[in-house]
């Protein structure tokens, strides 16, 4: 009997809140087995979850891990320049501003990428993110049972926001509140973008 199946991504989560209300989770993944993506969840004020997925391989493995109201299969592209993301799709575009790194990001840095990356250590963390960020949860149970870690290593603020989603202005930056409801962890209150891996745990 073959035993379960690991997947691992490795790359940054860009969480922030929009004046609008709309609240965006953006992946953009640079080591995976699907090959390197962007991918966008967002969230209405009325609480309808959208997710942007690239290809319809990527949104079977989102979607199937994460709770939407409605998934979309097109282009999602992230450019990075300087301290500056771009994020176009036909249905969002936005442009984001990174600043420097906070306390906790300092913290993360001094814990080895093996370690602050193990199943075991995240799981353990777990308790304590979810103290010293309320909402955030670094190990829990998704979709059709699958397991998931979520090992970071690096944390920086987001300071500037701008763009629209189907054509409505986001607004400028605000907090990530209410929390997210892809799954069972939200992105930081405050805006906020997490070099990471995520390791997934299929049965």
């Amino acid at each position: 009997m073959n035993g379960p199946q690991v997947i691992r991504l490795g790359g940054q989560i860009l969480g922030v809140g929009s004046a609008s209300g709309v609240r965006l989770v953006v992946g953009r993944w640079l080591r995976t087995p699907l090959g390197p993506f962007a991918d966008v969840m967002a969230e209405r004020a009325d609480g309808h979850r959208i997710l942007l997925a690239p290809t319809e391989e990527v949104r079977d493995l989102i979607a199937r891990t994460y709770v939407f109201d409605e998934t979309r299969v097109e282009p999602v592209v992230v450019s990075v320049e300087g301290d500056e993301w771009l994020l176009e799709s036909p249905s969002l575009w936005a442009r984001f501003t990174i600043g420097g790194r906070l306390p906790l990001g300092w913290l993360l840095k001094t814990v080895p990428g093996p370690l602050a990356t193990n199943p075991f250590w995240v799981s353990a963390l777990d308790p304590v993110a979810s103290r010293v960020l309320p909402g955030v949860h670094t190990h829990g149970t998704a979709r059709e049972g699958r397991e998931e870690y979520y090992g970071a290593t690096d944390l920086h603020a987001v300071t500037e926001l701008c763009g629209s989603l189907d054509d409505e202005a986001l607004g400028p930056l605000a907090p990530v509140d209410p929390a997210c409801r892809f799954g069972f962890s939200s992105p930081p209150r405050t805006p906020a973008l997490t070099d990471i891996v995520t390791t997934l745990v299929i049965d």
